[in-house]
Formats: C-alpha cells, structure tokens, sequence
C-alpha cells in the first residue's frame, strides 16, 4: 500500500510541477520545479524510499536512451556529425581523466576509481533540460539539434565509461588492454543487439498485422517493450545494454519510415510515449528531491572525514566541480570548433573563426539531467566484501548538485548569450517543405484518377465519382499553385460524401507513401517528414 501512495505522489508532483513551471513569472526550469517538490515531499511524509540501483537503471534509462535515438534528426546528426563525435566521445574521456584526478585531489575521502565514475557520470549533457529552457528562449535549431547529437551519444559514452570505473573501485584492479578489448565488446554487441531487436520486432508485428489485421493497444505496448528487450538481451550477453537501448531508438526512426502501422496507432503512439517521456524524466527528479536531504547529511559525514568541520565545505565542492567542468568543456568546445573549421577549409569551404559567443553558448548549454541522476544512483551499495561502497553519499550529493547548478547557470546565462547569436545556414532541408508538399499533392491526384478510374469503370454513376474526384483534386491542384491549402467538403448526399471518403482515403496515402519515398531518398530531412507524416495521420483518423 505504501509504494502504491509512493507512488501516486510523485506523479502528482510531476503534474504539479509542470502547472507550477508554466506560471511562474520567471523562467524557473522545469527539474528544478520538480527538485524542490520532491523534498517537500520528503519534509511532509517520510516514505523511506530505498532504490535498488540495478531496478532503477532498467526501469528509466532504456526507455529515455530509446526515445532520444528514436526522434533525433538524422539529418542533423549526419552533417555536424564531425563536431558531434568530437564532443559526444573526445569531451568525455577528456572530462573522465581530468576531472577525475581534480575530484580526488579535492576530496581525498574519495578514492580515485569513485572519483573517475563521479565524473563520467555528470559528462553526459541532457537535452530535455534545454530544451525546457528553449521553450522560454529558444535555441538555434542547428545548434539544438547538435546538443541532442552530443547528448545522444555522451549518454552511451558517460555510462559506459562509468561502468569501467566502478569496475576498477569494486576490483581493485584496471588493465588498459583488457578495458579496450571489453570496450570493443560492449559496443558492437550492444550496437548489434539494438538493431536486431528492433527489425526483427518490427518484421514479426509488421507480418502478424498483414494477416491478421493490426491492434493499435498491441503496437503500441511492442514499442514500448522493445527497448527493455534490447537492453536485457545485450545484458545477457555482456554488451552494453546503453548502446543496445540507444541502436534500438535509432532503427526504430528508420523502420517507421516504411508507414506499415496504422495512422491511428502513430498518433496514439506518439501520445503515449510523450507520456512516459515526461513521466519518466519528472519521476526522476522528484525522488533526488525526496532523496536529496538524506543524501546531504550522509555527504557531509564524509566530508567531516576530510577534516572539514562544516556543510559549508558541500557547498563548495560543487561550485568547484562546476567551474572545472565548465572550463574543461570551454577548453575542448574551443579547440573542437576550430579543428572542425579548419578541416572544412582544407576541403575548399570558406573560413570561418568561431565566435566566443557561440563557444560560450556551447559550453554553457551542456546541461546535465536525468541520464546524470539515474546513474549516480545505481552505484553499488555494497562492496565485494560487504562494506558500503565508498563515498557513495558524497558522489551523489556532487552529481545532483551539478545538475542544479548547471541548470541555473543555463536558466540565467543563456538568454544573454543567445541575444544576437549567429550560426552557419542550416542545411537546405530545413529552410521549407513546400516543395515536398507539391510533390506530395501531384502524388494524390494521380492516385485519385486512377481510384476513380477502378471505381467507376462500367457503373452507371460513373459521372458520380468523375464530379467528386474532379472536385477533390481541384484542392489538390490549388495546393500545387499555392492558392489554396485547406479542402474544401461538400454534403450534398451521403453517396457522394461515401465517395469521396473513399477517395480522400487514396489521396492521403499516395501523400504519406511520397513524404517516406522523400526522406529514404534523402530529400527532406526526417525531423520533417515526421511532421508531414503526422499531418497526413490526424487527417486519416478525421476519414477512417
């Protein structure tokens, strides 16, 4: 009983917080919100929540990793993938090693291996955390789409290198050679896995559908089990269920451009997993809240065996991590821009010197969030030997203090720095979709005269479907003009309407089958093509 109340309380803080986000008078971040309701939680009731870290990893990171691979702009991704590797992989070793030695240096108490899975822990950035800070003031689309690519890829990076880390604290032992060779392991297994999972789901319910007719609970629930299946089949196999959940998501954008499911099943698809996004994410930050008075007093007993005699001293490691993590990723942001830059020159583009504004912006939109907190929380209890875990309070004191101060720091520099910023042009893609449109309304005309050709071949109402098809593409040829884009219905008869019902049918799938065929051609990018698709799908529910 008391787990159930657990946990209808924290998802109504995460109801509250989102009402609470919305109306404050100044822009307050949305986990901060969330944060704060959750130690309110903790003042008022006392739950005494024990999380197991190996139930809490598998119940929150598979499915948020699926979900940023899954909507990711590949598009995006592909052309600033140079700049996105560069900080996704080259930023967090270069954070792991030299933050590491700084914490341990800092914080003696912390022996080195812990202070290495400290800080691979709070290299991952955390997109949704901008993003909630991009709703106020928004950022750059190009620029955006980069912190995601880097978030994306970092998160996988962060944990895998936290997973070595925590290995060493519980062993004793490191050997670069057998660490590369596992690295190399838990990669291509994991990557293997996640994309395996993912087709061979995809081709199961695709073919139970074709012969059977598809259920839109069912599909939906598939999607939503396909990311737990990866994760625990890389498991099994000791590769990396991080990567396999991450491989998952980014199949998964490439099968769902074959539109074999249901426009019904997309569109409650759609709704539901942007219900466990939110969820998931708003769940994880109200139990650091709930969590988070404890963790203090265990985190300064630590730091009294430093030989500091105040919580005041709490305070300031995390101050100091943050400004050694801001500067560690100013230095790599800096010299990542120019390399780039100057490989672009090398092949013939113009030169370009990166402006300290937008190194700043960079630096300072690398937020940390979920993927943070979730895994600083699944350190170890417990040693081999049964002791606790060493530092384990103060680690995750640090890690959620990172998280806050991060996100203050974005919440009150960004808006400054974005004012005025310049990028180089986006990629042709995303500057319109009219042509696609066009294309896509030249596709539905030819699909309505060949419907009504099939339909009223040797019908004595022939001239029936001739006068409704001849009206319906009629819209369809204003949209090709450009002089009309909204349809235009007529009741005359239910026969008629039945008609055109039919062939309104058509219509939208030659337009949805000609923004798949555009985005596997790699004319628009898929960030787009979701869009138009989702468009084409709320129009089909209006007609099925």
């Amino acid at each position: 009983m008391e787990v159930i109340t657990l946990v209808l309380f924290l998802l109504l803080a995460v109801v509250l917080s989102g009402a609470i986000a919305r109306i404050s008078p100044v822009p307050v971040p949305l986990p901060l919100v969330q944060i704060l309701l959750g130690a309110f939680i903790a003042s008022v009731a006392d739950f005494g929540v024990q999380l197991d870290p190996g139930v809490f990893f598998l119940l929150f990171i598979p499915p948020l990793l699926f979900l940023d691979g899954w909507r990711i702009p590949k598009q995006g991704l592909f052309r600033d993938k140079g700049i996105i590797l560069e900080l996704a992989f080259g930023l967090v070793i270069f954070t792991v090693i030299g933050l590491g030695y700084f914490i341990h240096w800092m914080a003696p108490a912390m022996p080195l291996a812990v202070a290495f899975a400290l800080a691979a822990i709070v290299s991952p950035t955390d997109p949704i955390a901008v993003s909630a800070i991009a709703n106020r003031v928004p950022i750059p689309k190009r620029l955006l789409h980069i912190l995601e690519g880097e978030s994306l890829l970092n998160d996988a990076s962060g944990l895998v290198c936290m997973r070595f880390a925590v290995a060493a604290a519980l062993t004793g032992t490191f050997s670069l050679v057998s660490a590369a060779g596992t690295f190399v392991w838990l990669v291509v297994a994991g990557v293997l896995c996640g994309v395996a999972v993912t087709w061979g789901t995809t081709w199961a319910k695709n073919w139970f559908s074709r012969r059977f007719g598809e259920e839109t609970g069912s599909q939906i629930l598939v999607s939503l089990l396909i990311p737990f299946a990866a994760y625990l089949l890389a498991e099994e196999v000791h590769a990396s269920g991080i990567l396999a959940a991450v491989a998952a998501g980014v199949t998964m954008s490439y099968t769902e451009q074959t539109g074999q499911a249901l426009p019904i099943t997309r569109v409650r698809r759609v709704a539901v997993w942007d219900l466990v996004q939110f969820s998931a994410n708003g769940v994880i930050f109200v139990l650091l809240g709930e969590q988070l008075p404890e963790i203090a007093q265990r985190a300064a007993t630590v730091v009294y065996e430093t030989g500091h005699q105040h919580w005041i001293w709490l305070a300031i490691y995390v101050l100091v991590i943050n400004l050694a993590l801001a500067v560690l990723r100013f230095v790599w942001v800096w010299v990542s821009l120019r390399f780039t830059l100057y490989m672009a020159a090398r092949r013939g583009s113009p030169r370009v010197a990166p402006s300290w504004k937008l190194i700043l912006v960079t630096s300072l939109a690398g937020v940390r969030g979920a993927i943070t907190l979730a895994g600083v929380l699944t350190l170890p209890l417990m040693m081999p030997d049964g002791t606790p875990f060493p530092a384990r309070d103060l680690a995750i004191f640090l890690a959620a203090g990172v998280i806050i101060a991060s996100l203050l720091a974005a919440s009150f520099g960004l808006p400054i720095l974005l004012r005025g910023l310049q990028l180089m042009p986006d990629s042709e893609h995303d500057e319109t979709d009219d042509p696609v449109r066009a294309a896509a309304a030249e596709a539905a005309i030819l699909a309505i005269e060949q419907t009504v050709h099939d339909l009223g071949a040797g019908r004595s109402d022939a001239d029936v479907y001739t006068e409704v098809g001849a009206r319906l593409m009629e819209v369809y040829r204003q949209r090709v003009d450009g002089r009309a884009h909204t349809a235009q219905e007529a009741e005359a008869a239910r026969r008629m309407d039945d008609i055109e019902h039919t062939l309104r049918l058509a219509a939208l799938k030659a337009e949805r089958d000609e923004y798949y065929r555009a985005v596997r051609s790699n004319e628009i990018s898929d960030e787009i093509a979701r869009k138009l698709v989702r468009e084409i799908d709320l129009q089909e529910t209006r007609f099925a």
